[in-house]
């Protein structure tokens, strides 16, 4: 691991940094300096990045050093979600103070830090986040050699001069440095990104490849190729693939990509001419090629220019980035000429902007904007100065993914303008000037855009927030800087019923590891109040549901002014959503899922509600593939989680249940008589003497009969009953796609995944019966030495066992059970098969 610092000056981080090899621009793990030299990932506590990530992209990241340069509400939220994804090191550089406008949008100063240097001020509660990450500060002058320390520098308060010059000296570098600049003025936003001459993007959506089961291929140029019915295929024209496992068109086997056409759902044309190929017999995996992708980035000098097209977010909006893209360098000429912002409301600066924006759009020549929107200058102009929470938030989240984009490799980065208004969110009825003046509170900024009378609304506001997990954190964070239920009249009302895990850390930014344990709602809402101590907030750990309706009743709901959602599951999302619709509450719901995520604001008699539309039902696999002819993952999670809880949760209880009544339960299960009471009447007899077990070592001894049976002996049992010759009644294959012939598994306690299952049965199972776990069961080398004592049976197949093919069986036990013969109790989950 890194050292643990709590901070240190911006000279001995350069010494670390001129100490440490620079890597070249993102590249495979193994030619990557960085990557070599990053700490071992604390897999508990990044498990989540991990899941989107991926370990080599992980390890680049643990590598890279960055500059945040503008510590106002925009690079607080930068530097934040950098330390929390676990960057070498971030140093903040900026010369400016702290005053009363910074305190609507930075999260990590307070009144008491007024005055001090904002970098220096931010560090302490920023170093709280993650104490692996090192975090240091400039506060003064910063020149372009300094750059040169970085592998990505952020820039959120620069003029476009000298932003020219940095942006000029990180393109030419060896290795280039990734240069962003972004701002945020009052509803608008922007982002430009610069990753170099040439930026390889080696996965450029972070999705894993599309796969398809061959039906059958043609001999013709170009050749058809059908893919099973069971799951459409993803894949795009022009997409690459190869093939795997084919037979009898084996030359399509050479691992070689080939490009497609014509996609369709269940199949595509191949550019190529299969006449001379084998005859297609069965089998076959498609697979997704997914190349690297190199991007040549333009300067800012030649970007402002030529600015290419824009990313569009509001395809309503088609004709604003040409605008903005104006009116933000229209800004800066006015701050370069005059040192200051507009003041908010003035016409005669507006006017200053407007004039600013044509002349120069009048420059452009032949690209010019047609038409300039002064209304929405106007509003550009009055706001400018603030730095709003909510879309400072926004741009934190997307300028912190470009440089992790930047860093790694992983995702397509933004290329390269990006332009972002919310002029919606102004009143509707017109602002005065008088009501725009600023009142020397902390809400000052928020005043400047959209007004006194508007803030004193939020503050009075009684808002209900369901869950603070990560989302939540970030609205209670959200809440308490606008300012919303800080008076006397208002509430702010949290619930939740979880409590924290460390694993939570790396993204729930209010919880510290100190904090591990505790309810989530109760540590939120104590961290929201240190941000605002004005915030009126109540922290419940209720969940809410129909049984807790006697606390959140119907006199709670009529006094509430919105609510926000902030859940994991449907369910409850559905609930809240029906309490909303019957009590006519606006309600705000949103999810997260790796780096995707959605929003829906939902307003009575304006919009749908979240339950007016859903999801189609996911198509449920019949039973017989998930038991004995998996062909996707999602086959063998299903498998996997069905035999943890019949194993681990169902047969305990059966068992206990037994144990407090043995009479009564083997009554009620001969009364019952069916094939279902007699496997849960098996499972207890094998737990209580079969298969029991009063040491570790039996424990061990379970767990390796068990490997034996799920990757061995039932694959063998399977191919013994139906060979890979085997042939339908109307004379088909027998294993023709989907199904695909098995391979059983040969254990070895030398390989890492075999011992690694090993290890979690046997614990899992000595946690069952209460026995303790010896400290050397971790250490794989003793543990392979207990594994390898064990005796394991020479496998016998049975004749007549019926293995159930039938897809439109639901039902396991009376599918798989033949009632005559109790020793044909056999099913075949082979979880082994996607693997291979």
């Amino acid at each position: 691991m890194l050292p643990r610092k709590r901070g240190v000056d911006a000279g001995e981080v350069q010494d670390l940094h001129n100490k440490a090899p620079r890597p070249a621009a993102p590249a495979p793990a193994q030619d990557d300096p960085m990557a070599a030299r990053a700490p071992e990932i604390d897999e508990d506590l990044h498990s989540r990045q991990l899941a989107v990530y991926g370990r080599e992209t992980m390890k680049r990241l643990f590598g890279s050093n960055v500059l945040v340069s503008g510590l106002q509400g925009l690079g607080a939220e930068i530097a934040k979600n950098l330390v929390l994804a676990g960057v070498k090191s971030v140093t903040l550089h900026d010369d400016g103070k702290v005053d009363l406008w910074d305190l609507s949008s930075n999260f990590f100063l307070s009144e008491k830090d007024v005055g001090q240097n904002r970098a220096q001020a931010c560090v302490p509660k920023l170093q709280e986040l993650n104490n692996a990450v090192i975090i240091s500060t400039i506060t003064g002058d910063l020149t372009k050699e300094q750059l040169s320390n970085f592998q990505a520098v952020v820039f959120t308060d620069i003029s476009i001069e000298k932003a020219v010059e940095f942006d000029d000296y990180c393109h030419s570098h060896q290795p280039p440095i990734a240069f962003i600049k972004s701002e945020v003025r009052g509803l608008f936003g922007s982002v430009f990104c610069d990753f170099g001459p040439e930026f390889t993007v080696l996965d450029v959506d972070g999705e894993e490849p599309h796969t398809g089961i061959v039906a059958s291929i043609s001999n013709d140029n170009p050749a058809l190729v059908s893919c099973v019915d069971d799951e459409r295929l993803e894949f795009q024209d022009g997409d690459l693939v190869i093939f795997s496992e084919v037979h009898g068109m084996t030359e399509l086997n050479d691992g070689k990509p080939r490009k497609i056409k014509s996609a369709r759902p269940y199949s595509f044309t191949l550019e190529e001419d299969t006449t001379s190929y084998g005859t297609y017999i069965r089998g076959g995996i498609v697979t997704q090629v997914k190349p690297p992708k190199v991007l040549k980035f333009k300067t800012l000098k030649e970007a402002i220019k030529e600015p290419g097209e824009f990313l569009m977010s509001d395809f309503s909006k088609f004709d604003r980035p040409p605008l903005l893209h104006l009116a933000f360098q229209a800004l800066d000429k006015f701050r370069t000429e005059l040192l200051r912002f507009p003041i908010a409301g003035s016409a005669d600066d507006a006017q200053k902007l407007i004039d600013f924006a044509i002349s120069i759009n009048e420059s452009l020549g032949e690209s010019k904007v047609e038409e300039t929107d002064k209304k929405l200058l106007q509003h550009f102009a009055s706001g400018s100065r603030a730095v709003l929470n909510p879309m400072a938030a926004m741009f934190g989240g997307i300028v912190g993914q470009e440089v992790v984009k930047a860093c790694s490799g992983k995702f397509h980065p933004l290329y390269q303008f990006f332009y972002f208004d919310s002029v919606e969110s102004l009143p509707v009825e017109p602002l005065e000037a008088s009501d725009l003046k600023p009142e020397n509170s902390r809400y000052d900024a928020q005043i400047s855009v959209f007004g006194a009378k508007l803030q004193k609304k939020l503050e009075q506001s009684k808002i209900f927030m369901v869950g603070s997990g990560a989302l939540g954190c970030e609205f209670l964070k959200n809440l308490a800087l606008m300012g919303i239920s800080c008076s006397e009249n208002g509430k702010l009302t949290v619930t939740d019923d979880d409590v924290i895990e460390k694993s939570n850390l790396s993204r729930q930014f209010l919880f510290r590891d100190w904090n591990i344990g505790q309810p989530k709602s109760t540590v939120a809402a104590t961290a929201a109040m240190a941000i605002n101590p004005k915030l009126h907030v109540e922290a419940l750990q209720n969940r809410a549901s129909p049984e807790t309706e006697n606390v959140f009743n119907d006199a709670f709901w009529e006094s509430l002014d919105a609510v926000v959602n902030a859940l994991d599951n449907v369910t409850a999302r559905m609930y809240i959503d029906s309490r909303c619709v019957y009590f006519q509450k606006p309600l705000l719901e949103s999810g997260t899922l790796g780096a995707k995520c959605n929003t829906q604001m939902v307003i009575p008699h304006l919009t749908e509600n979240y339950g007016a539309s859903r999801d189609p039902p996911e198509k449920q696999a019949p039973m017989c593939t998930v038991h004995s002819f998996p062909h996707n993952i999602d086959h063998c999670l299903t498998w996997a989680r069905s035999e943890f809880e019949g194993l681990l949760e169902k047969t305990p209880t059966e068992v206990n249940a037994f144990l407090s009544n043995p009479s009564g339960y083997a009554t009620a299960a001969r009364t019952a008589g069916d094939a279902q009471a007699r496997d849960q009447l098996e499972r207890v007899i094998e737990c209580l003497d079969r298969d029991k077990c009063e040491t570790f070592q039996d424990c061990i001894t379970w767990a390796r009969l068990k490997f034996e049976d799920y990757f061995a002996n039932r694959v063998k049992q399977l191919t013994f009953t139906f060979p890979e010759d085997a042939m339908t009644s109307s004379g088909a294959p027998f294993w023709s796609a989907p199904k695909r012939f098995p391979r059983p598994l040969e254990f070895s306690s030398a390989d890492p995944s075999h011992l690694n299952f090993l290890l979690a049965a046997s614990i899992l199972r000595a946690e069952t019966f209460g026995i303790p776990i010896p400290d050397w069961a971790k250490n794989p080398k003793k543990l392979a030495e207990a594994v390898d004592k064990v005796i394991v049976p020479d496998f016998q197949p049975k004749q007549g066992v019926k293995i159930e093919t039938d897809e439109k069986a639901t039902s396991l036990s009376s599918a798989s059970v033949d009632d005559d013969d109790d020793d044909n109790d056999v099913d075949i989950p082979l979880v082994s098969i996607y693997f291979r």
